[in-house]
């Protein structure tokens, strides 16, 4: 299957690049792969974020046929993880939208945002609104942190600056949802599920695999790890190469150290893709992480020596500093040993300069892929967390022809949700945005009716 024209053009009008910042500081990589371990495992974590958690309503506006309530929390990550939410995103937001009159229970959705979902407008109108007409259903909308009110000052617009960035969103929302569920559960509303579209569709997978619950889940153009989204998808154009590059090759921490702390391992992982190399050929991992066929020799730190693979025998950056010359330098200043500038000298330097950064750069960009996968998919693979308590609950709904969402070389979602039903539309992502919102919907009250028939004394 091909992928979408239009999902390709929409991706080029987009200049602003992502994570600008590079990977975020290594010790926050330490500690948002250790609390994941925790967050992951649905038994470990009943107990860290209490049924009582305050939440509190601010504001109530009336409309023809429903109420709007504005309502905060302080987010249960800054307790637990203190200090790795930004200023701006420890208080928590959302917009309650609630219908005036109910058709049949009280039944709640809880809408997580996509890329570039800011505020609640976007997710009130398309969505919410018109579920209030549809099926007397009301709407939760949760403000992701790093978007709208919870954005930092130093991010430019939805681009997240460092890669950490969205595991700490992550690990964030899965808490608040708990908190929000608990909440709405005292209130005495039910059935609750969660849905998203895009990158909310993600993370509302995520919060249902923390939940103790059967619970309708709803993930919309999303699928089993982000990992494909930033390595081999439309939108791995919009990554910051150059910056990651250059820190995964300064600062050895992120291969000596960080890099032992991920432990997803599933057939599609970054691990076993290097243990297929050492068995079998370079060119099949080419294939499985769609590289581009260049500089076979190396790829992701494995090398061929003498018919071998060897670990590490790229060059990294500063080998090539320091045994060709810093391609990072201006070569206009350059002296001869004899301190008289020479125009051979410089063109020898320009020279040497240009075959370091060949050298190094084609193995570097496949250990940054490599590197980038395997963080992804620690933090954001369906299979690194717990299965949700009844799998029959999720419908998904995908479009064919997805640029943004690779689905080839992962693991498929019904692989790891037996009994998961999966819709496909035709088009791609951005067309199934633009012009499938009521299918996403009518997904949302199938999912519904089929927890009332399946569990009518929950109601």
């Amino acid at each position: 299957m091909g992928v979408s024209r239009l999902d390709v053009f929409y991706r080029r009008l987009l200049l602003t690049k992502l994570f600008i910042g590079g990977w975020g500081k290594p010790e926050d990589l330490k500690r948002i792969f250790e609390f994941r371990k925790v967050i992951a495992d649905r038994e470990r974590c009943k107990s860290l974020v209490p049924k009582d958690y305050p939440v509190y309503l601010t504001k109530t506006e009336e409309h023809t046929d429903c109420y709007i309530h504005d309502g905060v929390f302080v987010s249960p990550l800054e307790h637990l993880v203190p200090g790795i939410l930004p200023p701006e995103a420890v208080k928590a937001r959302f917009q309650f939208i609630v219908p005036k009159r109910w058709q049949c229970n009280r039944p709640v959705c809880i809408h997580l945002a996509g890329t570039g979902d800011h505020f609640f407008w976007r997710r009130r109108t398309l969505m919410a609104r018109p579920m209030v007409k549809e099926a007397g259903m009301a709407s939760l909308l949760l403000e992701n942190p790093y978007y709208g009110y919870r954005k930092p000052k130093d991010q430019k617009r939805s681009c997240l600056k460092n890669v950490s960035d969205l595991f700490v969103m992550g690990g964030a929302l899965i808490l608040e949802s708990s908190v929000l569920l608990h909440w709405l559960e005292s209130e005495g509303y039910s059935p609750l599920g969660m849905t998203g579209i895009s990158m909310g569709g993600y993370m509302s997978s995520l919060a249902v695999t923390n939940w103790p619950k059967p619970i309708p889940l709803i993930p919309c153009l999303s699928w089993s790890t982000a990992s494909s989204v930033f390595t081999t998808g439309v939108l791995s154009k919009a990554v910051n190469w150059m910056e990651l590059e250059k820190q995964y090759a300064v600062n050895s921490v992120y291969e000596e150290e960080i890099i032992k702390l991920l432990e997803y391992c599933g057939a599609d992982s970054f691990k076993m893709a290097e243990e297929f190399v050492r068995e079998s050929s370079v060119a099949s991992l080419e294939h499985l992480l769609k590289l581009p066929r260049e500089d076979k020799g190396s790829v992701g730190g494995l090398s061929r020596t003498g018919g071998k693979m060897e670990r590490g025998a790229g060059l990294r950056i500063g080998e090539c500093c320091e045994d060709q010359g810093d391609p990072f330098l201006s070569v206009d200043n350059a002296k001869t040993p004899s301190g008289i500038p020479s125009s051979a000298f410089q063109a020898n330097k320009r020279l040497s300069a240009t075959e370091s950064v060949q050298s190094c750069r084609p193995s570097l960009h496949r250990e940054s892929i490599s590197f980038m996968k395997g963080v992804m998919d620690e933090c954001t693979h369906m299979a690194n967390f717990s299965v949700p308590v009844d799998t029959s609950l999720i419908i998904v709904v995908q479009a064919r022809e997805d640029a943004y969402i690779p689905r080839t070389g992962v693991l498929s979602l019904p692989e790891i949700w037996p009994e998961c039903e999966v819709r496909f539309l035709k088009g791609g992502h951005i067309s199934a945005y633009l012009f499938k919102q009521s299918v996403f919907r009518q997904a949302i009250y199938d999912a519904f009716n089929r927890f009332c028939y399946k569990y009518p004394n929950l109601l």
